[in-house]
């Protein structure tokens, strides 16, 4: 398979090492700035650029036919615009706010917590994103994800930074050193606290996951999660 890759930092060096340890090989490494991309010998491109580049992006790979694994957050402002083109040219698309394996699977977990805790309304909800000090957009959309989650079982009708009321769920950020990525969602009454927690131990786990949909979206049409990859209902 061969990938063109649209950003070379932290997390574009970990694809192209995992890609390569897999027989795949990297025929376009494309920086955030650069604007000529020929696509000629890429059978997929993966997207972790940065958030205002990566609609454009996207955008001229699936006008150029190559299907799209995009993991960039910070840019589903022009989310809607993308499955539009999409749908217009039958080209393949799909974005994760986070592809590691775990993390897809504490998705689930999140969503089968949320159903349980939807009726003990003496319980408060509420999110905990930590990541390195490089990380350009908050709350991480790891985050996101799960408060949509919870927002769809609950009375919360909204997600919001560091405010919380009976209607709005409350998510945290925080930006240390050295830190890939913590997410804790907790629910908290007078009497006690429930806790589920990810930690990502290095970004292996997140390439290895963009890798493993790349891999699987060759040869397919259509708007795609993660969990169509994984086969969870």
């Amino acid at each position: 398979m061969n990938i063109a890759l649209f950003g070379y930092g932290k997390m574009g060096k970990a694809i192209e090492k995992i890609a390569q340890s897999r027989g795949h090989t990297i025929v376009e490494k494309i920086d955030n700035n650069d604007n000529i991309y020929s696509f000629s010998k890429a059978d997929v491109a993966i997207d972790f650029s940065i958030p205002s580049a990566a609609a454009k992006n996207i955008t001229r790979a699936l006008q150029k036919g190559i299907p799209v694994i995009s993991g960039t957050t910070g840019w589903l402002s022009d989310y809607n615009k993308i499955v539009n083109l999409c749908g217009k040219i039958n080209g393949a698309f799909l974005y994760a706010s986070n592809f590691s394996l775990g993390v897809n699977l504490f998705f689930e977990l999140n969503n089968n917590l949320a159903q349980m805790m939807s009726q003990l309304k003496a319980y408060d909800a509420s999110i905990t994103e930590t990541h390195h000090k490089q990380k350009l957009d908050a709350p991480s959309g790891t985050a996101i994800t799960l408060a949509e989650n919870i927002i769809k079982n609950s009375s919360y009708k909204q997600w919001s930074l560091d405010k919380k009321s009976l209607e709005i769920l409350e998510i945290s950020s925080k930006r240390l050193d050295d830190i890939t990525g913590i997410h804790t969602v907790t629910y908290s009454s007078n009497e006690d606290s429930i806790e589920i927690k990810h930690t990502s131990k290095n970004r292996e786990g997140f390439a290895l996951g963009a890798i493993v949909a790349a891999e699987w979206i060759i040869g397919r049409k259509g708007i795609f999660t993660m969990k169509d990859v994984l086969n969870i209902s």
